[in-house]
């Protein structure tokens, strides 16, 4: 009965993942998400209010952070790995953000794609589609 209440909690997280996703529009302030939906490569950028932008990306960042600790925590049971993931997501956000933030302040047409790329791993729980295979493998090894 455990392992049934274990598989619907990491379900529903996947859900909320899933609902992040659809109702980003609703709940975040993002010129990029039409911006990078069209023609983006042939268009001047978008007009943005930075800082509102960061706070409404770190929100965005942090649910799917605490989502995915919540996922990794049920699929492998053990708190050393959730701390180790922890320490990876701060370190990448970070590192993350501040190019974010250059590419958002100095726009330039050859960087589009590039600004996409990083934007995406803010954005969406990229981290933990890397991280689970990463574990599991680290299980099997031990």
């Amino acid at each position: 009965m455990r392992n049934a209440i274990t598989y619907i909690l990491i379900l529903v997280l996947f859900g909320l993942l899933v609902l992040i996703r659809v109702f980003e529009n609703e709940l975040f302030y993002d010129p990029y998400l039409l911006f990078f939906k069209s023609d983006y490569l042939h268009m001047d950028f978008p007009r943005r209010e930075i800082l509102k932008l960061t706070l409404y990306t770190t929100l965005r960042y942090v649910l799917n952070t605490l989502i995915s600790l919540g996922i990794i925590y049920l699929f492998f049971k053990d708190k050393s790995i959730v701390k180790f993931s922890v320490i990876i997501y701060t370190i990448a956000y970070i590192i993350l953000l501040s190019f974010f933030l250059y590419f958002v302040i100095h726009p330039r047409q050859e960087d589009y794609y590039l600004f996409f790329n990083f934007r995406r791993f803010l954005i969406q729980p990229i981290l933990l589609i890397l991280l689970i295979p990463a574990f599991y493998y680290y299980k099997l090894k031990q």
